[in-house]
């Protein structure tokens, strides 16, 4: 399975924030779309950055100050890794559990087309497996 298969069972709507927009901001669209992160995109539409609930309450913990008064290119993530919709599912799982993220966007020809959670990948490798448990449990069974 590749990641492309999952991004086709998603919506293709993306959530996004600029750079200049506050850590307030931040939160109202994270509860909004109860979603954990959002991509940072600059007025091209092109990626320039990750911020997640863990950048926020990391952000929160040092700040003394109100969120609106902290802008989101101070605390995004920048060195991403990102992967292409023909990647293998059982890869992004590897790369994901090495670098230790959540999120990982997805790029085709250096352009944004999507992103996937850990949760969306293991559900579809939970499905795949039911998939694979019912067709051996018929084979077995005759």
């Amino acid at each position: 399975m590749k990641l492309q298969d999952i991004l086709r069972q998603k919506s293709n709507e993306l959530f996004v924030i600029r750079p200049h927009a506050t850590l307030q901001d931040v939160v109202n669209a994270l509860v909004k779309h109860n979603c954990g992160s959002l991509l940072v995109t600059d007025h091209r539409g092109e990626l320039r950055g990750i911020i997640t609930e863990r950048d926020i309450l990391r952000a929160a913990a040092k700040l003394n100050t109100p969120l609106e008064e902290h802008q989101v290119v101070d605390h995004m993530s920048v060195d991403l890794l990102v992967a292409q919709p023909d990647d293998k599912v059982t890869e992004a799982m590897g790369w994901m559990t090495e670098h230790r993220v959540r999120h990982l966007p997805i790029t085709e020809a250096g352009k944004l087309v999507g992103m996937i959670s850990i949760g969306d990948l293991v559900k579809a490798q939970h499905q795949q497996l039911s998939v694979e448990n019912h067709y051996l449990k018929n084979y077995i069974s005759g």
